[in-house]
């Protein structure tokens, strides 16, 4: 059983990490999950690049990083601890983090966003992440408990090919921290987690940030929330309320494995692999 947690971060860390431990401990009690997800940049939302870097989380042992391990082993549950802004000792900038702990607490796995944000709203807002996040290169994937995890980061979500490359890696669960503008995430949240969902027939748990906070200038954004599970054949099986909260789920293995027999579209790739080459005088 899955969960993912919607939350309001803003730019106090203490206050965001009382509160994602507040809401995990709710799923916990009400809905006994095995496996919980934390949104994008939960410790820290807004300000300058200066702002960010001052307060990032180390890891291992800043005080997110810690608190997300405590709650692991304490509730003997997975925690993939959504993304956190991840100090870079020696950089002006920070890395943006997904780090997974086990039930003992143990860190497994640790994923650096490999997309960065740096568009143009159609209303003039400009988002640049690269002026304060350093950009990973790994795709990553964990085995919880013989279920294959996939690991990416919100802007992620537009580039098909990375998805298609943690199915490659076996994933048969993908996970999406994400913080979704709201104009982008009314036209595109739910067609592109639904569609990834679909090509890589795959759960998908997409856990966003919900409500507003303050960029640099005293500029108020907001962000999409519906926080969403999907199941491998597309359907929307959990989608949290609006304002904090969470939404549940349970993987299915067999019927991932029957959407997989049924459209076994892993077995009929042709781009990618070595094509038949044409013989002399063959019409193509």
């Amino acid at each position: 059983k899955i969960a993912v947690i919607q939350m309001n971060s803003v730019s106090d860390v203490a206050a965001n990490i009382a509160k994602a431990r507040a809401l995990i401990e709710r799923a916990v009690d009400q809905e006994a999950p095995d496996w919980v997800c934390l949104p994008e940049h939960w410790n820290w939302s807004g300000g300058t690049t200066a702002d960010k870097v001052a307060n990032a989380d180390t890891i291992p042992g800043g005080p997110a990083y810690s608190a997300a391990q405590e709650l692991a082993a304490r509730h003997r549950i997975w925690v993939h601890a959504g993304s956190i802004m991840e100090r870079a000792h020696g950089e002006p900038k920070v890395r943006n983090t997904t780090v997974v702990f086990d039930r003992a607490g143990r860190e497994v796995a640790v994923y650096r966003k490999i997309h960065l944000f740096d568009i143009t709203l159609p209303d003039g807002t400009a988002y640049r992440e690269s002026a304060s996040v350093i950009a990973g290169r790994e795709v990553v994937t964990y085995d919880c408990e013989g279920l294959k995890v996939g690991c990416a980061i919100c802007y992620d979500l537009r580039f098909p090919e990375l998805f298609q490359a943690l199915a490659a890696k076996g994933a048969q669960l993908i996970a999406l921290p994400s913080s979704f503008t709201l104009q982008t995430g009314k036209d595109h949240w739910d067609v592109l987690c639904r569609a990834r969902a679909i090509e890589t027939e795959t759960y998908f748990a997409a856990p966003g940030q919900c409500g507003s906070f303050l960029a640099p200038g005293n500029e108020r954004r907001f962000t999409y929330g519906h926080s969403l599970i999907a199941d491998p054949w597309g359907h929307i099986i959990a989608k949290a309320s609006d304002g904090e909260g969470f939404a549940c789920a349970r993987i299915d293995a067999k019927f991932l494995e029957q959407c997989r027999a049924a459209i076994p579209v892993a077995d009929h790739k042709v781009i990618g692999r070595e094509m038949e080459p044409v013989r002399p005088g063959k019409r193509v």
